[in-house]
């Protein structure tokens, strides 16, 4: 590539995309092994988390893309692990896998009475929301999880029981419906060239199996049009090279995965023509809290004049939190810097940070794409509005 000739890179750099592209088109992978017993197929939908034989069921998010691994959580502490640690990730998987923990709570509760069951419910809520604070999704199905309870309580603890298992299903089923509703919405915003670069994880991993950054994409891709995913590799967790690249081989859909520090080369060179992410929360003015790494793409996004869409549902959106300065930032382990699958890359002793989440200004923002439609700002008054539609 010559450096004083820009243009001539960009053309290198397509004809390298449309070149992989074109190998990847159609490409299936599977998981290398599975402990638990059986097969799973990877359609365009995908069961991240799901009830079965009184246990709440999920891939464990860890183990991809080389071990597709099935953990069976038969006990309150084992779901709290779970979301704690990453076996699942993404705030609207973990509101469901926080949803199926309550009905599980509450099948194992040896409570006798309405009050002392509705007691070891709300410690099951507290003690799910303390394991990831800044997606508010997992508060939110908690929360609804256990209105549900206090609203069937006079019919006594086994209507409960019934109708806690009942919610959580409810939950996952919107959940995907709303994910198609995303796509719907959102895919008409992918100018023609259909070249979309995307950060961590926010496909059917994410969510109850369809996605929602990814979710326009798939749509705009079944419906025959161009696409072409740039994904970031997604530093320290790497979900983008792990998650996004596997999910995105299994629907075949063409993909270059890229190293975070190489977004703002691509956007220099013009192959880049809209930025889809997703969020763990929406404060009441737009502003937008997601995985690290997410405000640097939206200024860059600024500069070179390109769409920075946010997709995401609406139970991310908090009208309570009046903007981004309130939204707690979980700090992770500092071990997951300086060690990639157990193997340091660092020197023993150094110091390192890892705030898991930014938060990205609303004025940075083109437009938040929710099951409800597409809102653009002014957010304070467009993100309210959405409390009316359906």
């Amino acid at each position: 590539m010559t450096p004083g000739n820009p243009r001539l890179g960009r053309c290198q750099i397509q004809r390298r995309c449309m070149r992989i592209g074109r190998k990847m088109r159609g490409t299936r992978i599977s998981g290398a092994s599975r402990r638990a017993s059986g097969s799973i197929s990877m359609p365009m939908e995908l069961r991240t988390v799901w009830w079965e034989d009184e246990t709440v069921c999920l891939i464990d998010q860890r183990k991809l893309p080389h071990t597709v691994e099935v953990v069976r959580c038969a006990e309150l502490a084992q779901v709290a692990f779970a979301i704690r640690s990453m076996q699942v990730r993404g705030a609207p998987a973990i509101g469901c896998t926080a949803a199926y923990g309550m009905a599980l709570a509450a099948r194992q509760s040896s409570a006798m009475t309405i009050a002392t069951i509705l007691s070891d419910l709300r410690q099951a809520k507290e003690t799910l929301d303390a394991q990831r604070p800044t997606a508010v999704n997992l508060a939110w199905a908690t929360a609804r999880m256990l209105r549900r309870a206090e609203a069937v309580a006079a019919d006594g603890v086994a209507a409960i029981k019934s109708a806690l298992l009942a919610e959580a299903e409810a939950i996952y089923h919107e959940d995907l419906a709303m994910c198609h509703a995303i796509g719907d919405h959102g895919a008409p915003l992918i100018p023609p060239r259909g070249h979309v670069l995307t950060h961590c994880n926010a496909g059917g991993l994410a969510t109850a199996g369809y996605g929602t950054a990814l979710a326009p994409i798939r749509t705009a891709f079944a419906q025959g049009r161009p696409i072409h995913v740039f994904v970031d590799e997604t530093r320290p967790f790497l979900q983008g090279a792990r998650l996004t690249a596997w999910e995105l081989l299994q629907a075949g859909i063409p993909q270059t995965l890229i190293t975070d520090n190489m977004a703002a080369f691509m956007m220099q060179r013009g192959l880049v023509d809209c930025i889809i992410v997703g969020a763990d929360r929406i404060a009441a003015n737009g502003d937008v809290a997601n995985k690290i790494g997410t405000y640097g793409l939206a200024v860059l996004a600024r500069y070179h004049g390109i769409p920075f869409y946010v997709a995401a549902p609406y139970s991310t959106i908090d009208l309570a939190t009046t903007s981004g300065a309130e939204i707690p930032i979980e700090e992770r382990d500092p071990a997951e810097v300086t060690h990639i699958a157990g193997v340091a890359i660092a020197p023993h002793g150094v110091n390192a940070a890892h705030p898991a989440f930014d938060v990205t200004p609303h004025e940075l923002i083109t437009a938040i794409i929710t099951e409800r439609g597409v809102v653009q700002p002014p957010f304070h008054t467009a993100l309210r509005q959405l409390e009316s539609r359906q």
